[in-house]
Protein backbone atom coordinates (compact mmCIF):
# COMPACT_ATOMS: atom_id res chain seq x y z
CA UNK A 1 0.00 0.00 0.00
CA UNK A 2 0.84 3.72 -0.79
CA UNK A 3 0.53 6.22 1.91
CA UNK A 4 -0.76 9.42 1.21
CA UNK A 5 1.10 11.68 3.00
CA UNK A 6 0.02 15.96 3.47
CA UNK A 7 2.72 17.93 4.61
CA UNK A 8 1.88 21.38 5.94
CA UNK A 9 5.00 23.17 6.87
CA UNK A 10 2.98 26.57 8.32
CA UNK A 11 4.87 29.34 9.74
CA UNK A 12 7.77 30.43 11.95
CA UNK A 13 10.46 27.48 12.40
CA UNK A 14 7.55 24.98 10.79
CA UNK A 15 9.22 24.41 7.25
CA UNK A 16 12.64 24.07 9.04
CA UNK A 17 11.84 21.44 11.25
CA UNK A 18 9.51 19.85 8.60
CA UNK A 19 12.04 19.65 6.23
CA UNK A 20 14.79 18.09 8.45
CA UNK A 21 11.73 15.47 9.09
CA UNK A 22 11.34 15.09 5.45
CA UNK A 23 14.88 14.04 5.49
CA UNK A 24 14.28 10.97 7.96
CA UNK A 25 10.90 9.96 5.86
CA UNK A 26 13.16 10.28 2.65
CA UNK A 27 14.95 7.58 4.34
CA UNK A 28 12.62 5.10 5.19
CA UNK A 29 11.63 5.72 0.80
CA UNK A 30 14.34 4.94 0.17
CA UNK A 31 16.13 2.27 2.12
CA UNK A 32 13.19 0.33 3.93
CA UNK A 33 10.97 -0.03 1.39
CA UNK A 34 8.17 2.43 2.20
CA UNK A 35 5.59 3.58 -0.24
CA UNK A 36 4.40 7.09 0.29
CA UNK A 37 3.12 9.84 -2.13
CA UNK A 38 3.95 12.90 -0.53
CA UNK A 39 2.14 16.52 -1.17
CA UNK A 40 2.43 20.00 -0.05
CA UNK A 41 -0.28 22.66 0.71
CA UNK A 42 0.00 26.18 3.03
CA UNK A 43 -1.84 26.40 6.03
CA UNK A 44 -1.89 29.42 9.02
CA UNK A 45 -0.12 32.46 7.84
CA UNK A 46 1.90 30.57 4.91
CA UNK A 47 -1.67 30.20 3.44
CA UNK A 48 -3.16 33.75 4.38
CA UNK A 49 -0.31 35.19 2.39
CA UNK A 50 -1.34 33.13 -1.16
CA UNK A 51 -5.10 33.13 -0.36
CA UNK A 52 -6.50 35.38 2.17
CA UNK A 53 -7.47 32.30 4.07
CA UNK A 54 -5.79 30.14 6.90
CA UNK A 55 -7.02 26.99 5.55
CA UNK A 56 -7.83 27.20 1.85
CA UNK A 57 -10.98 24.78 0.40
CA UNK A 58 -7.76 22.45 -1.48
CA UNK A 59 -5.66 22.36 1.53
CA UNK A 60 -8.65 20.74 3.20
CA UNK A 61 -9.61 18.65 0.52
CA UNK A 62 -6.43 17.17 0.52
CA UNK A 63 -6.26 16.58 4.19
CA UNK A 64 -9.35 14.69 3.99
CA UNK A 65 -8.05 12.47 0.67
CA UNK A 66 -4.58 12.07 2.94
CA UNK A 67 -3.87 9.09 5.22
CA UNK A 68 -2.09 11.26 7.69
CA UNK A 69 -1.18 15.06 7.78
CA UNK A 70 1.91 16.23 8.72
CA UNK A 71 2.32 19.55 10.40
CA UNK A 72 4.93 22.22 11.44
CA UNK A 73 3.23 25.52 12.99
CA UNK A 74 1.25 28.00 12.80
CA UNK A 75 0.89 31.39 13.80
CA UNK A 76 3.37 35.10 13.92
CA UNK A 77 3.44 38.53 14.97
CA UNK A 78 3.06 38.84 10.99
CA UNK A 79 -0.71 38.03 11.54
CA UNK A 80 -1.46 39.27 14.60
CA UNK A 81 -3.36 42.33 13.35
CA UNK A 82 -6.00 40.18 10.97
CA UNK A 83 -9.19 39.41 12.35
CA UNK A 84 -10.02 36.81 14.53
CA UNK A 85 -11.41 34.57 11.37
CA UNK A 86 -8.44 34.97 9.52
CA UNK A 87 -5.75 34.37 12.43
CA UNK A 88 -3.41 31.34 11.52
CA UNK A 89 -4.57 29.71 13.88
CA UNK A 90 -8.09 29.53 12.65
CA UNK A 91 -6.77 27.00 10.24
CA UNK A 92 -5.07 24.50 12.36
CA UNK A 93 -8.78 24.88 14.62
CA UNK A 94 -10.34 24.16 11.12
CA UNK A 95 -8.09 21.28 10.05
CA UNK A 96 -8.98 19.45 14.21
CA UNK A 97 -12.88 20.11 13.35
CA UNK A 98 -12.99 19.88 9.30
CA UNK A 99 -11.54 16.22 10.02
CA UNK A 100 -12.93 15.62 13.40
CA UNK A 101 -9.81 15.16 15.41
CA UNK A 102 -10.98 14.65 18.39
CA UNK A 103 -8.03 12.95 20.29
CA UNK A 104 -5.26 14.66 20.66
CA UNK A 105 -2.13 11.94 22.35
CA UNK A 106 0.87 13.62 23.96
CA UNK A 107 3.51 11.43 25.11
CA UNK A 108 6.17 13.16 27.85
CA UNK A 109 9.05 11.26 27.89
CA UNK A 110 12.54 12.00 29.43
CA UNK A 111 15.30 10.67 27.50
CA UNK A 112 18.08 9.64 30.03
CA UNK A 113 20.42 11.23 27.88
CA UNK A 114 18.41 14.73 28.67
CA UNK A 115 18.17 14.65 32.26
CA UNK A 116 20.70 17.45 32.91
CA UNK A 117 18.52 19.48 30.67
CA UNK A 118 15.23 19.03 32.61
CA UNK A 119 14.54 22.04 34.86
CA UNK A 120 13.64 19.84 37.86
CA UNK A 121 16.05 17.26 39.78
CA UNK A 122 17.19 14.15 38.39
CA UNK A 123 15.34 11.94 40.78
CA UNK A 124 12.06 14.03 40.27
CA UNK A 125 11.78 13.20 36.33
CA UNK A 126 14.27 9.92 35.72
CA UNK A 127 12.20 7.68 33.75
CA UNK A 128 9.49 9.70 33.83
CA UNK A 129 6.61 8.25 31.34
CA UNK A 130 3.03 9.57 30.97
CA UNK A 131 1.04 10.27 28.04
CA UNK A 132 -1.72 13.04 28.18
CA UNK A 133 -4.77 12.41 26.29
CA UNK A 134 -6.47 16.01 25.54
CA UNK A 135 -9.87 16.38 23.80
CA UNK A 136 -9.49 18.27 21.18
CA UNK A 137 -12.44 19.52 18.89
CA UNK A 138 -14.93 20.56 22.03
CA UNK A 139 -14.83 22.98 25.15
CA UNK A 140 -14.19 26.80 25.27
CA UNK A 141 -12.00 26.81 21.61
CA UNK A 142 -14.94 25.30 19.53
CA UNK A 143 -18.16 26.42 22.07
CA UNK A 144 -20.66 29.27 21.12
CA UNK A 145 -21.83 31.71 21.80
CA UNK A 146 -18.51 33.34 21.54
CA UNK A 147 -17.49 37.18 20.58
CA UNK A 148 -16.78 40.64 21.85
CA UNK A 149 -19.87 42.48 22.52
CA UNK A 150 -20.85 46.43 24.14
CA UNK A 151 -22.85 46.52 27.35
CA UNK A 152 -25.41 49.42 28.23
CA UNK A 153 -22.72 51.17 29.83
CA UNK A 154 -20.83 51.44 26.64
CA UNK A 155 -18.08 48.82 28.32
CA UNK A 156 -16.44 45.90 25.56
CA UNK A 157 -16.86 42.27 27.02
CA UNK A 158 -15.17 39.20 25.91
CA UNK A 159 -17.05 35.57 26.51
CA UNK A 160 -16.72 32.17 25.25
CA UNK A 161 -18.82 29.04 26.15
CA UNK A 162 -17.53 25.92 27.77
CA UNK A 163 -19.59 22.58 26.94
CA UNK A 164 -19.50 19.19 26.70
CA UNK A 165 -21.85 16.62 25.23
CA UNK A 166 -22.12 13.29 27.06
CA UNK A 167 -21.22 11.23 23.86
CA UNK A 168 -17.97 13.81 23.44
CA UNK A 169 -16.89 13.09 27.09
CA UNK A 170 -16.98 9.04 26.18
CA UNK A 171 -15.35 8.60 22.97
CA UNK A 172 -12.22 10.62 24.63
CA UNK A 173 -12.69 8.52 27.86
CA UNK A 174 -12.33 5.38 25.74
CA UNK A 175 -9.27 6.55 24.06
CA UNK A 176 -8.04 7.28 27.52
CA UNK A 177 -8.69 3.84 28.98
CA UNK A 178 -7.65 1.92 25.83
CA UNK A 179 -4.65 3.62 25.77
CA UNK A 180 -3.94 2.59 29.65
CA UNK A 181 -4.69 -1.19 28.92
CA UNK A 182 -1.30 -0.24 26.83
CA UNK A 183 0.87 1.02 29.81
CA UNK A 184 0.57 0.70 33.10
CA UNK A 185 -3.57 0.66 33.67
CA UNK A 186 -4.15 3.68 35.47
CA UNK A 187 -5.78 6.89 34.20
CA UNK A 188 -5.98 10.42 35.62
CA UNK A 189 -9.22 12.06 35.12
CA UNK A 190 -8.37 15.71 35.31
CA UNK A 191 -11.41 18.43 36.03
CA UNK A 192 -12.11 21.71 37.58
CA UNK A 193 -15.84 20.05 39.05
CA UNK A 194 -15.92 21.69 42.20
CA UNK A 195 -16.83 25.04 40.01
CA UNK A 196 -17.75 23.84 36.45
CA UNK A 197 -20.79 22.45 35.73
CA UNK A 198 -19.08 21.02 32.03
CA UNK A 199 -16.67 19.48 33.96
CA UNK A 200 -18.57 18.05 36.74
CA UNK A 201 -20.31 16.25 34.13
CA UNK A 202 -17.17 15.36 32.57
CA UNK A 203 -16.41 13.38 36.12
CA UNK A 204 -19.93 11.94 36.29
CA UNK A 205 -19.13 10.11 32.75
CA UNK A 206 -15.81 9.36 33.17
CA UNK A 207 -16.57 7.51 36.73
CA UNK A 208 -20.03 5.72 35.15
CA UNK A 209 -17.65 4.37 31.88
CA UNK A 210 -14.88 2.97 34.10
CA UNK A 211 -17.46 1.36 36.36
CA UNK A 212 -18.86 -0.33 32.91
CA UNK A 213 -16.70 -1.13 30.35
CA UNK A 214 -13.04 -0.57 32.29
CA UNK A 215 -13.16 -2.10 36.02
CA UNK A 216 -9.81 -3.41 34.63
CA UNK A 217 -8.25 0.08 34.76
CA UNK A 218 -7.56 1.97 38.09
CA UNK A 219 -9.31 5.38 37.91
CA UNK A 220 -8.50 8.56 39.95
CA UNK A 221 -9.74 12.18 39.80
CA UNK A 222 -7.83 15.49 40.39
CA UNK A 223 -8.56 19.07 39.81
CA UNK A 224 -6.58 20.83 37.47
CA UNK A 225 -4.51 23.20 39.42
CA UNK A 226 -3.60 20.51 41.47
CA UNK A 227 -2.55 18.44 38.51
CA UNK A 228 -0.45 21.61 37.40
CA UNK A 229 0.94 21.39 41.28
CA UNK A 230 1.70 17.34 41.07
CA UNK A 231 3.26 17.51 37.46
CA UNK A 232 5.89 19.47 38.96
CA UNK A 233 6.06 17.95 42.19
CA UNK A 234 5.81 14.44 41.45
CA UNK A 235 5.42 13.89 37.73
CA UNK A 236 5.84 9.39 37.83
CA UNK A 237 2.59 9.47 39.43
CA UNK A 238 1.18 9.85 36.54
CA UNK A 239 0.69 6.97 33.95
CA UNK A 240 -1.98 8.27 31.74
CA UNK A 241 -3.55 11.54 32.12
CA UNK A 242 -7.21 12.19 30.68
CA UNK A 243 -8.71 16.01 30.09
CA UNK A 244 -10.53 18.37 28.45
CA UNK A 245 -9.13 20.66 25.65
CA UNK A 246 -8.08 23.68 27.41
CA UNK A 247 -6.91 21.78 30.36
CA UNK A 248 -4.84 19.35 28.13
CA UNK A 249 -2.90 22.71 26.45
CA UNK A 250 -1.97 24.11 29.28
CA UNK A 251 -0.96 20.66 30.94
CA UNK A 252 0.98 19.03 28.01
CA UNK A 253 3.35 22.66 27.62
CA UNK A 254 4.07 22.07 31.68
CA UNK A 255 4.70 18.77 30.93
CA UNK A 256 6.78 19.48 28.05
CA UNK A 257 9.37 21.07 30.33
CA UNK A 258 9.60 18.06 32.54
CA UNK A 259 11.56 15.99 29.48
CA UNK A 260 13.89 19.09 29.10
CA UNK A 261 12.17 20.97 26.35
CA UNK A 262 9.08 21.39 24.69
CA UNK A 263 10.96 20.80 21.08
CA UNK A 264 11.31 17.45 22.25
CA UNK A 265 7.63 16.80 22.43
CA UNK A 266 5.43 15.17 19.38
CA UNK A 267 2.15 14.19 19.22
CA UNK A 268 -0.94 12.31 17.53
CA UNK A 269 -4.53 14.19 16.77
CA UNK A 270 -6.75 11.14 16.04
CA UNK A 271 -10.20 10.50 14.72
CA UNK A 272 -12.82 7.49 14.66
CA UNK A 273 -11.17 5.95 11.61
CA UNK A 274 -7.53 6.58 12.68
CA UNK A 275 -6.61 9.07 10.73
CA UNK A 276 -4.54 11.79 12.14
CA UNK A 277 -2.68 14.66 12.12
CA UNK A 278 0.92 14.43 13.55
CA UNK A 279 2.91 17.64 14.88
CA UNK A 280 5.41 18.89 17.71
CA UNK A 281 3.47 20.43 20.53
CA UNK A 282 5.80 23.79 20.24
CA UNK A 283 4.45 26.75 18.20
CA UNK A 284 5.84 28.73 15.47
CA UNK A 285 8.50 30.23 17.96
CA UNK A 286 9.07 33.42 15.17
CA UNK A 287 11.93 34.44 17.49
CA UNK A 288 14.63 32.16 16.20
CA UNK A 289 12.86 31.23 12.72
CA UNK A 290 14.69 31.28 9.58
CA UNK A 291 18.72 30.91 12.22
CA UNK A 292 17.82 27.29 11.43
CA UNK A 293 18.74 26.45 15.37
CA UNK A 294 15.05 25.07 16.39
CA UNK A 295 15.13 21.34 17.65
CA UNK A 296 13.21 19.25 14.89
CA UNK A 297 12.74 15.94 17.50
CA UNK A 298 9.53 16.63 18.21
CA UNK A 299 8.37 16.56 14.76
CA UNK A 300 10.31 13.53 14.16
CA UNK A 301 9.06 11.85 16.81
CA UNK A 302 5.46 12.97 15.25
CA UNK A 303 6.41 11.02 11.95
CA UNK A 304 7.10 7.85 14.30
CA UNK A 305 3.62 8.14 15.95
CA UNK A 306 1.95 8.46 12.28
CA UNK A 307 3.73 5.52 11.64
CA UNK A 308 2.57 3.46 14.11
CA UNK A 309 -1.02 5.19 14.72
CA UNK A 310 -2.17 5.89 11.24
CA UNK A 311 -0.03 4.30 8.67
CA UNK A 312 0.72 0.35 10.30
CA UNK A 313 3.87 0.51 10.35
CA UNK A 314 4.94 0.25 14.16
CA UNK A 315 8.44 -1.55 12.41
CA UNK A 316 9.55 1.95 11.12
CA UNK A 317 8.25 3.74 14.49
CA UNK A 318 10.39 1.60 16.27
CA UNK A 319 13.41 2.45 13.87
CA UNK A 320 12.94 6.42 14.43
CA UNK A 321 12.61 6.18 17.93
CA UNK A 322 15.49 4.33 18.19
CA UNK A 323 17.45 6.58 15.46
CA UNK A 324 16.82 9.47 17.96
CA UNK A 325 17.99 7.93 21.12
CA UNK A 326 21.16 7.02 19.18
CA UNK A 327 22.12 10.75 17.84
CA UNK A 328 21.52 11.30 21.81
CA UNK A 329 23.84 9.03 22.90
CA UNK A 330 26.09 10.45 20.43
CA UNK A 331 25.84 13.92 22.66
CA UNK A 332 24.46 15.75 19.49
CA UNK A 333 22.27 18.53 21.05
CA UNK A 334 20.42 21.50 19.71
CA UNK A 335 20.65 24.50 21.18
CA UNK A 336 17.65 24.35 23.54
CA UNK A 337 18.70 20.88 25.05
CA UNK A 338 22.41 21.69 24.74
CA UNK A 339 24.48 21.28 27.59
CA UNK A 340 28.23 20.87 28.96
CA UNK A 341 30.16 18.55 27.26
CA UNK A 342 27.19 17.97 24.42
CA UNK A 343 28.07 19.11 20.44
CA UNK A 344 25.30 21.44 19.79
CA UNK A 345 24.35 20.93 15.84
CA UNK A 346 21.57 22.71 13.73
CA UNK A 347 18.03 21.76 13.13
CA UNK A 348 19.16 20.34 9.23
CA UNK A 349 22.03 18.61 10.90
CA UNK A 350 20.09 17.05 13.50
CA UNK A 351 17.42 16.05 11.09
CA UNK A 352 20.49 14.34 9.04
CA UNK A 353 22.17 12.69 11.70
CA UNK A 354 18.51 10.84 12.43
CA UNK A 355 18.09 9.99 9.33
CA UNK A 356 21.39 8.31 9.15
CA UNK A 357 21.19 6.64 12.26
CA UNK A 358 17.76 4.86 11.06
CA UNK A 359 17.64 0.84 11.30
CA UNK A 360 14.97 -1.69 11.21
Amino acid sequence: MTAKILVLAGDGIGPEIVSATLMVLDRLVRDFGFAAEIEHAPVGGAAVDVSGRPLPDETLRLAHAADAVLLGAVGGPKWDALAPELRPEKGLLGLRAGLDLFANLRPALLYPQLAAASTLRAEVVADLDLMIVRELTGDIYFGQPRGVRVLDNGERQGYNTMVYSESEILRIGRVAFETARRRQSRVCSVDKANVLEATRLWREVMTALQQSEYPDIELSHMYVDNAAMQLVRAPKQFDVMVTSNMFGDILSDCAAMLTGSIGMLPSASLNAKGRGMYEPIHGSAPDIAGRGIANPLGTILSLAMMMRHSLGRPDLAGGVEAAVRKVLDQGLRTADIHTAGTQRVGTAEMGAAVAAAVTI
